[in-house]
């Protein structure tokens, strides 16, 4: 282990002095550009360049004042902080570093005025999840990066690049408007030059250039653009905790204190609890929040406010650019969270109906529900998260669909579930999701029982919330996640010379069809319908294992029914007159059949989802 540590020291003091001999005088300012019209007029430049603190700084633009030049303990870097006031004009204007003896170095930098009126991602929308690396393939010429330092590809290894990129993204949109898909969200697409599984993108090498091997920050904001001329929404995946060890920030930091340090390796505990424990030491506290999440993933220290103007920058400056409709956020709740509460803050201001929602793989209601906005479980503070990926109600319905209906088990876990619900200050705001790229594929998870397949998609479709689907889940791919990138594989027909191609009717068996045409069907009468979107919900106790539940409005009223049995039963429906009213008939909106609604035939592990007339 010393000889390793030994080694690594060896490895990294070399990198530092390669990079300082290599470096230009002037390597980046970042951001590279701006925009006019921010309510927060206070804009901070990180400019990288071979001793750049030894230079003066000058600039003139009207209506923007240079309020100071911050030096740090390395000399490579300087932050220009300016201020914009709200009269400033768009355009372009120098910014010169000077040296007696030296060249003058100037940089044009560019003030745009701003196009983002973004609505937002809300309970209307279906989210698709794609893992890019591993959906479409459009453009061979991408697959390898002269110089980048993964250079495997190889599409019969989990933990190689594949070569999926944005323009088959792009290229296949029709499929996903087609499918009823309101919403896309990648997994991180920003540069991830690290040595091993950079596909996944969780350890970004830079933060504001997209993965040359996925294409250019203009392609991806042309599939930004392509997807809102066909009225559909783009999330972004972002990582505010960590970054990867090859980012220029940690080879060559600005300060020791970018990030947190410890004498030695040291991994987060991954326990939520220690965050509202009121019994805790802090000593885990800080292993829980400060330790790493990974050996190439160094853990960023929040609460250093160069640190925290840098994250924030760098996200505004892609909603504007890209004109995003939404972020992601990964392993939230291994932040600092009154950063997150700030950077909350600062996103709603300028951006006032946009979406955001954070990674909180934790188990029980109130351990989620901590991490939401309000301040509804006495946290002592508002995170200002607007919703989580809703890891409770995924438990909940894999036990639904796989457990044996007793008091607390089977379907009464996720009649419990909802029923916490009160905790949170707004749950339509949660995504929920039957599946993701960390998890078991659903098909796997509920044994390939095809019954429960389908009633795992309208639970995902008709129960409050914001759904997500993961790409291919609609054609009936399984495997469990052991290890993860078997629920990553390619999709079939996403590369030239495919034996199939299930992006087409003929390239998918009888039974990828059919699941495809039930997605299809609900998802897109769920599009076309607000009383799946925005609808009350009204759910019944659970009876002999069988659930029932409304989604309804003035206009409209859909109920949900559930046999989780082994067993055929019959449903009497005079106890839910409340809600059926004086209605009369129910229309299966899966196969447009016509039923009466006294008493509901129910074949074994069956649900069928009904408009009521």
């Amino acid at each position: 282990m010393i000889k390793k540590l030994i080694f690594l020291t060896v490895l990294l003091s070399t990198q530092f002095q390669l990079l300082k001999a290599q470096m230009p005088k002037l390597e980046r300012i970042e951001p590279m550009n701006w925009w006019v019209g921010f309510k927060d007029q206070s804009l901070q430049l990180l400019v990288r360049g071979n001793r750049i603190a030894d230079k003066t700084v000058t600039l003139y633009y009207p209506g923007v004042k240079l309020v100071s030049v911050q030096k740090v303990e390395n000399p490579n870097y300087l932050f220009v902080n300016l201020k914009i006031s709200s009269a400033t004009k768009s355009g372009t204007f120098p910014i010169s570093f000077t040296k007696k003896g030296e060249k003058v170095i100037k940089y044009t930098y560019e003030l745009k005025s701003r196009t983002n009126h973004t609505e937002g991602v809300t309970n209307k929308d279906l989210i698709y999840l794609i893992m890019p690396d591993r959906f479409s393939n459009g453009d061979i010429s991408n697959d390898k990066i002269s110089g980048m330092k993964d250079m495997t590809l190889n599409r019969d290894s989990m933990y190689y690049r594949h070569g999926g990129d944005i323009q088959g993204i792009i290229n296949n949109l029709p499929y996903l408007q087609e499918l009823g898909v309101t919403t896309l969200w990648l997994n991180p697409v920003l540069e991830n030059d690290e040595y091993k599984t950079s596909y996944h993108g969780y350890a970004n090498t830079e933060n504001y250039q997209i993965d040359r091997r996925f294409g250019t920050n203009a392609l991806y904001k042309k599939l930004v653009d392509e997807c809102h001329k066909r009225g559909m929404k783009m999330i972004k995946d972002l990582v505010h905790n960590h970054i990867g060890d090859q980012h220029f920030l940690f080879l060559d930091p600005p300060a020791k204190d970018w990030f947190h340090q410890w004498p030695k390796y040291t991994g987060t505990t991954y326990k939520d609890q220690v965050l509202f424990d009121p019994y805790a030491a802090n000593s885990d506290k800080k292993l829980m929040s400060d330790g790493w999440f990974d050996h190439h993933m160094p853990d960023v220290n929040q609460q250093n406010p160069l640190v925290k103007k840098y994250i924030m920058q760098s996200h505004i400056w892609w909603i504007e650019y890209a004109g995003l409709d939404g972020f992601r956020l990964d392993t939230y709740a291994y932040n600092d969270l009154k950063f997150m509460a700030e950077w909350a803050k600062a996103i709603t201001r300028e951006f006032p109906k946009f979406t955001y929602f954070g990674e909180t793989w934790v188990h029980g209601t109130a351990n989620q529900v901590f991490f939401t906005e309000g301040s509804t479980v006495n946290q002592h503070f508002d995170t200002g998260l607007q919703g989580v990926t809703d890891f409770q109600t995924y438990f909940a319905i894999n036990e639904t669909l796989n457990g044996k209906f007793g008091w607390t088990e089977g379907v009464n876990k996720l009649y419990t579930v909802l029923a916490s619900d009160y905790q949170y200050k707004d749950p339509t705001r949660n995504v929920l999701f039957l599946d993701n790229h960390d998890t078991d594929r659903f098909l796997s998870k509920v044994g390939e029982d095809f019954d429960k397949y389908k009633s795992g998609i309208i639970l995902l479709l008709s129960l409050r919330g914001i759904p997500e689907m993961y790409y291919g889940t609609e054609i009936l791919m399984k495997n469990l996640a052991n290890p993860d990138g078997k629920v990553r594989d390619d999709f079939p027909g996403g590369w030239t010379g495919d034996k199939t191609n299930k992006f087409i009717t003929s390239g998918r068996n009888e039974k990828e069809n059919e699941a495809f045409n039930f997605v299809k069907k609900l998802a897109n009468y769920r599009k076309n319908n607000s009383v799946l979107q925005t609808g009350k919900l009204m759910q019944y106790v659970p009876e002999n294992g069988i659930y029932v539940y409304f989604r309804y409005t003035n206009e409209k009223t859909v109920m949900v029914v559930m046999n989780t049995n082994e067993q055929a039963e019959v449903l009497e429906t005079s106890r839910f007159s409340e809600r059926i009213g004086k209605y009369q008939t129910l229309l299966n909106i899966i196969t447009d059949q016509k039923i009466p609604i006294d008493n509901i035939k129910l074949p074994a592990k069956t649900s069928y989802i009904f408009e009521l007339q």
